[in-house]
């Protein structure tokens, strides 16, 4: 067997720029500042430059005409995702986004990850997740386990249910251990 080549692999992944429709563009930009709580750096009636933090911008939005609707059964981007420090914040920003009217629309415990699910206004998914071990490698162990090939896919929880363990006392660290459930198949939209 032939060794792919290499390539210098980059030092950061910069940003997304995702494409909608003139007519939906403010409530694309207004959702993702609600979102990530993220700022703009510049915008004008075509394009809006989101950040959250020291990076220009994290997020771009082009108002596009004649942009038709995404067709969520088209090849393409499936998700992108933003991680946070600790289970404790990942609740926190799903709370605060409850309060603004952004539900999730799928949790999962992946097993390397436990994470929250949404789509924006263009059906866009977005993943907040928060890592279940505390290094890389214990992440890829798992993923290399018996039990992720059985179920790359995860276990569902609620996260007002895991809200109100982490009120009871319950630790982070049992919370975010995965329940084996056996095989599971891709869920389908």
């Amino acid at each position: 067997m032939a060794q792919t080549p290499t390539v210098r692999s980059p030092s950061k992944f910069a940003h997304v720029v995702l494409r909608t429709s003139s007519e939906n563009l403010q409530k694309m930009v207004q959702f993702y500042k609600d979102f990530l709580g993220a700022r703009a750096i510049f915008e004008n009636n075509f394009l809006s430059f989101l950040t959250y933090d020291d990076e220009h911008h994290r997020i771009a939005i082009a108002g596009i005409p004649g942009t038709a609707p995404k067709n969520v059964k088209s090849c393409g981007l499936e998700h992108t995702a933003f991680s946070f420090d600790t289970l404790d914040d990942l609740l926190e920003a799903y709370q605060q986004r409850k309060a603004l009217g952004i539900l999730p629309i799928w949790s999962v415990n992946h097993g390397p990850t436990t994470s929250i699910y949404y789509a924006d206004p263009d059906g866009n998914q977005i993943e907040t997740q928060v890592d279940n071990f505390d290094t890389a490698h214990a992440a890829t162990e798992f993923m290399k386990s018996k039990y992720f090939e059985e179920n790359p896919i995860g276990t569902d929880f609620d996260p007002e249910e895991m809200l109100e363990k982490l009120r009871d006392g319950l630790s982070p660290e049992v919370l975010k251990k995965r329940v084996e459930i056996g095989p599971r198949s891709i869920p389908l939209q």
